[in-house]
């Protein structure tokens, strides 16, 4: 059966909001509509429609998004979802198949996005770029060494909490860019999405800042309550330091839950016994290369390279063939050529490896001159630390 793709008008987004929390398997709350609404360009988005009713939806955000070397600009990829009525029968690869073809048009290198089933995304050309730990703290964990001295107060964020984020975000692989609508999506806060806990508080110090929630509770008379750590910003090691104790050492908490990227100092530096941490791996962001050769450029490398990559891609038949990747730190280039492939991969492996968080060699690719695996793995890593990404979009 064929499905009518067709973008977005103004007059639609309720409505594919709606299609999609239905999809999702939830109802769309009056409480979000304004602010979701506020970061979405109709013009990017899509609905599936069988007859007058939507049935499925896609779309992406326009990001600036920072890969090894820099911010760059980056497809955030959302909203994907088919309504339980209408699945399997070719709509979600319509939607996915239409808009890889848009944003190549419209000269879009990379995409990325959040997955609710990972298992999805990798017949898209998808590879998961990012990962992330969730951590569960007991309450007053002991420190290496104590805690440097600092301002700490109770603020609603303002200026400073916006040019911190922007400064550490302009340095971390996978961050983006919030502008008003993106800061205001973040602090969003509605009561029915709270499950119990205290309304959103921001801790600021001198280069730093941290968003938390907490919800009391008692058991047996002793006060077993949780902190819920939205995000923790940091430009220093200070900063770092006095925010962790601060949301260790609240009152009547008993545990304090958050997401970390998979190098975060609180577990290599900070904590006296990193076992205390209950933690779990999840996959994070997953990148997508729609443009294989001006993504491979946009990006630095930590290690020179020099290396032919035979590419096969099925949904984006521009992007098949053999590629010469020639860069380093100070830049790249990356051509077609006719030359003899040293790598055989999809496209998956590349946007897998694309942010550095995973290694090409732990992907299926195949090795065709000797060694050099090995030596694009380690051109592929992280610059500056492992990359995440704190909001799911």
């Amino acid at each position: 059966m064929t499905f009518e793709i067709q973008h977005l008008t103004a007059a639609d987004v309720v409505p594919a909001m709606d299609a999609l929390e239905q999809a999702f398997g939830g109802v769309a709350h009056p409480a979000d509509t304004d602010v979701e609404a506020s970061v979405v360009d109709p013009t990017r988005f899509y609905a599936a429609r069988d007859g007058e009713r939507i049935v499925g939806t896609a779309g992406s955000f326009a990001f600036s998004m920072t890969v090894p070397g820099g911010p760059v600009p980056v497809a955030g990829v959302t909203w994907v979802g088919v309504l339980p009525t209408h699945r399997r029968q070719g709509v979600l690869g319509s939607l996915m198949s239409r808009q890889l073809v848009d944003l190549h048009e419209e000269g879009s290198a990379v995409a990325a996005l959040w997955a609710s089933e990972a298992a999805i995304y990798g017949r898209y050309g998808y590879g998961t770029a990012a990962w992330l730990l969730s951590l569960a703290l007991p309450r007053g964990a002991a420190f290496r060494t104590p805690v440097p001295t600092g301002r700490l107060s109770l603020e609603e964020p303002g200026a400073q909490v916006r040019e911190t984020y922007a400064r550490v975000a302009a340095r971390t692989a996978g961050w983006t860019h919030r502008d008003d609508a993106w800061w205001g999506f973040r602090l969003h806060d509605p009561e029915h999405r709270r499950d119990g806990a205290s309304l959103l508080q921001c801790v600021v110090t001198d280069g730093g800042y941290a968003l938390y929630a907490t919800t009391v509770r008692w058991v047996d008379g002793v006060p077993s309550g949780e902190v819920g750590v939205r995000e923790v910003v940091a430009e220093t090691t200070a900063a770092r330091a006095r925010l962790w104790r601060y949301l260790l050492d609240l009152d009547l908490m008993g545990t304090v839950r958050v997401a970390v990227a998979t190098d975060d100092p609180l577990l290599t530096d900070l904590l006296a016994e990193p076992r205390v941490a209950r933690a779990s791996l999840r996959d994070c962001l997953h990148v997508r290369l729609v443009d294989v050769s001006a993504a491979l450029v946009l990006r630095r490398y930590a290690a020179d390279i020099d290396v032919v990559l035979a590419v096969t891609d099925r949904h984006c038949p521009w992007n098949e063939g053999s590629w010469r990747l020639e860069g380093g730190r100070g830049g790249a280039t990356c051509t077609r050529t006719e030359q003899t492939p040293d790598l055989e991969l999809d496209v998956a492996d590349l946007g897998a490896a694309y942010l550095g968080g995973t290694p090409l060699r732990s992907r299926p690719v195949h090795e065709r001159a000797s060694g050099a695996l090995g030596r694009a793995s380690t051109a592929f890593g992280a610059l500056e630390g492992a990359p995440w990404h704190p909001q799911v979009w």
